[in-house]
């Protein structure tokens, strides 16, 4: 297997360049991955280089269901593929795949595919912030305000997300035996601190307790719907 090819690709798809911002927050993408999927490594590699840019904020949440053939993956979590699950009762579809990409909550595309992938990110950007996010960090704690909006419409999810930059592994066994991958925006949290109707302030205070990596909040419709607000804890 040879994987180095997709950095050409994207190389070619001048990333920095790609967008056409209208909002300040960034484009959010769920990578639903596997160090035991043989067709993951581009999307990982994909997710490495959003990384390096501010105007997308890609987070991998590495599935369980791959563990069975021979490599357990050590940063899968069940609960990572609940999501994913619930993402595809939400379209209507009736199996979930790897490598998966869920744009904003709402698009859903095969997460090897660069091209179609930012052509939905610059459809994104283009967007104007539907509500306002202000998050600060002080001392281990996090507050959390927005203010009263009508682009709520009705109750949204207010989810805080812990990921770490990156990760270096070597896989021994199953498809990928043999090879040594850099992973990316590796989720290691994804917690639920409430719900928000958007008629009145939302003022939240979080104790971030320990961890490693960098954190975020993300406000959703519920069910799995769009993502419609994202904040990137400084």
């Amino acid at each position: 297997m040879r994987f180095p090819t997709l950095s050409s690709l994207l190389l070619s798809l001048c990333l920095p360049a790609a967008v056409a911002q209208a909002g300040d927050q960034p484009v959010v993408i769920e990578l639903f991955t596997s160090q035991g999927c043989s067709a993951c490594p581009p999307a990982d590699e994909l997710v490495r280089r959003f990384a390096e840019h501010d105007d997308v904020l890609p987070l991998a949440l590495h599935v369980d269901y791959w563990d069975y053939i021979g490599w357990a993956d050590e940063f899968a979590d069940p609960a990572y593929t609940r999501r994913q699950k619930g993402y595809a009762r939400a379209a209507g579809q009736r199996s979930i795949y790897t490598p998966q990409m869920v744009i904003e909550g709402v698009d859903h595309v095969v997460g090897y595919k660069p091209i179609q992938v930012m052509e939905l990110v610059q459809k994104h950007r283009a967007r104007p912030d539907l509500i306002p996010l202000d998050v600060v960090r002080s001392d281990g704690d996090l507050r959390v305000r927005a203010e009263p909006s009508d682009n709520v419409e009705g109750p949204v999810v207010v989810q805080l997300v812990r990921y770490v930059p990156e990760r270096v592994v070597e896989i021994d066994r199953g498809e990928n035996a043999g090879h040594t991958f850099a992973y990316a925006n590796i989720v290691s949290e994804w917690r639920v601190l409430g719900s928000w109707s958007g008629e009145e302030s939302l003022d939240i205070e979080v104790a971030l307790g320990e961890g490693e990596g960098e954190t975020a909040i993300i406000l959703q419709r519920p069910d799995h719907g769009e993502i419609v607000a994202t904040a990137r804890v400084e």
